[in-house]
């Protein structure tokens, strides 16, 4: 993934220079202040890779050559074609959206970024994973947290960066509750059963331990509609990139239940089997940490036709409209 972007990415952006060099320092991790501590370092974006990776030129970092910064604490649909013109870019729903909406912060900020983290060593696939803002009109925003409002991101907890679980989550919320890009059913395109009342659940928490019991662990899709809605080549997925595709003949029958479990097992009509070999959906909880996660239901046009946040935090609508 980092070779293919380092070779056809180059969305070089406005002009910005920091005042003062300065390696790694310590201060909120939110732009707002509060919450714990974070170490901060400060840098120039040079290109976006999507719509949650940018590369950044850090200062005092001792390094030549810029790195790229994976956002923390959110996931965003993935682009297949990279262009340096954004006409050109194509990918998955929304995912050339959120790219442009990333790229349209970072220009406004003229490219200056703060960037924190509760641990320096956090990382995604060889990439620093740390919170991005920019300062716009004397104040620094968020990125991620604006990316969420706008629903063009999930929101993807990592374990030991949580200072920004809390207002993440209820951005996300209030993006599912008032139907904004992802969270539009149709907004890629009217697509097969359109009208169907599906709903999603996800029992995170199986019973005894989660990873000694796997098939406990599962999202099930109900169909409250009068017809059964036929769901191959649809597939459910958690916030990371773990997904499963229904086959051939799979539906939701009228008025009735599909279940995805997470581990191994004998696909039948109405139970299937993700063969995986651990947990997906970490448990939430209501600490400091306020950990969480969702599953989502998306159809071949890649519009997502249901979902469920845990913990919820706002409201959130889980039902496509009938």
């Amino acid at each position: 993934m980092l070779r293919r972007l380092a070779l056809v990415l180059a969305v070089v952006l406005g002009a910005g220079v920091l005042a003062t060099p300065a390696a790694a320092a310590s201060g909120s991790c939110l732009p707002t202040g509060g919450g714990p501590r974070c170490q901060v370092w400060t840098g120039k974006a040079v290109r976006v890779g999507d719509g949650d990776t940018i590369l950044v030129d850090i200062t005092g970092d001792g390094r030549n050559n810029p790195r790229w910064i994976r956002l923390i604490n959110v996931q965003a649909m993935e682009l297949t074609v990279y262009s340096t013109t954004p006409s050109r870019r194509r990918g998955h729903c929304h995912a050339v959206a959120a790219a442009a909406r990333l790229e349209q912060l970072l220009r406004a900020g003229g490219g200056v970024v703060r960037m924190t983290a509760q641990h320096a060593s956090s990382s995604s696939k060889n990439r620093p994973l740390r919170a991005v803002q920019v300062r716009i009109d004397g104040q620094w925003r968020d990125v991620g947290l604006d990316l969420l409002r706008r629903g063009l991101t999930l929101w993807q907890p990592f374990k030991g960066e949580y200072a920004w679980n809390a207002s993440y989550r209820t951005a996300q919320a209030r993006a599912a509750r008032d139907r904004l890009n992802l969270y539009d059913t149709d907004a890629c395109g009217s697509g097969p059963s359109q009208n169907a009342a599906i709903s999603a659940f996800v029992n995170y928490d199986a019973e005894g331990q989660d990873d000694k019991n796997l098939n406990g662990e599962y999202v099930r899709l109900d169909n409250a509609s009068a017809s059964a809605v036929p769901i191959a080549g649809w597939w459910v997925r958690d916030s990371g990139l773990r997904r499963y595709t229904f086959r051939a003949g799979s539906v939701i029958p009228a008025h009735g239940s599909v279940y995805v479990h997470v581990g191994k097992g004998r696909d039948t009509a109405t139970h299937k089997y993700w063969g995986l070999t651990r947990p997906v959906f970490d448990n939430p909880t209501d600490d400091a940490q306020a950990l969480g996660d969702g599953a989502y239901l998306f159809d071949p046009r890649g519009d997502m036709r249901a979902w469920m946040q845990y913990p919820v935090g706002a409201p959130v609508a889980t039902r496509a409209p009938a």
